[in-house]
């Protein structure tokens, strides 16, 4: 990316920094670090169906939507893979993270520890109820819910499963997880030797 050539330098970044990259850079800003994020194929996939899985019933107050930012704090705009959305922020951006009912992160290879303990810390402190994390790197997709414990402003993983999840809480999902794990492996059969 040869934008990222011409980025300043800092050892920590804040939200008022953010306005000397390119408008079309695609970031996160998580603890004052600045990531810049390219997803794969399959990353991108998997987000396209676990956002039309949540979108099948979904409170009309709601929306989820993909590549969002949110407005956290000064040293952090997060970009999850895919947030459900107080639908009355559709004008404002980034949308404050307190109004988002459920957010979803799918690991890559390079995510795992932002996605499993920074963010995960940093949604809990805002209060999002629910966060999940779905890893497509191992043999099996898995999901992990994660549930906020209100007092204490962190998460207990409620369920962790690689079959189909079902779940009534923020509102009615499936999402099915072995159906996922074989269009994966059916993309990655079709590469050639070597490129995985």
């Amino acid at each position: 990316m040869t934008a990222a050539l011409n980025l300043p330098q800092r050892e920590v970044w804040t939200v008022d920094d953010l306005a000397e990259l390119p408008p079309d850079l695609p970031y996160e800003l998580v603890n004052g670090r600045l990531i810049l994020v390219s997803p794969d194929f399959v990353h991108q996939f998997l987000c396209f169906r676990i956002m039309q899985a949540l979108d099948a019933n979904c409170p009309a107050a709601y929306s989820p939507v993909g590549d969002l930012t949110l407005d956290v704090g000064r040293y952090s705009e997060p970009r999850p893979d895919v947030v459900v959305m107080d639908t009355s922020h559709v004008d404002q951006h980034p949308p404050p993270v307190e109004d988002a009912l459920l957010a979803v992160e799918v690991v890559s290879k390079d995510s795992r520890l932002r996605d499993v303990y920074d963010k995960a810390g940093m949604y809990a402190a805002a209060g999002v109820k629910h966060y999940w994390v779905i890893d497509p790197l191992t043999d099996k997709i898995s999901l992990a819910e994660h549930v906020l414990e209100p007092k204490l402003r962190r998460y207990a993983i409620a369920r962790q499963t690689t079959e189909v999840f079902t779940t009534d809480e923020p509102y009615a999902i499936t999402i099915d997880l072995p159906a996922l794990t074989a269009r994966r492996d059916a993309f990655l059969a079709r590469t050639k030797p070597g490129r995985r």
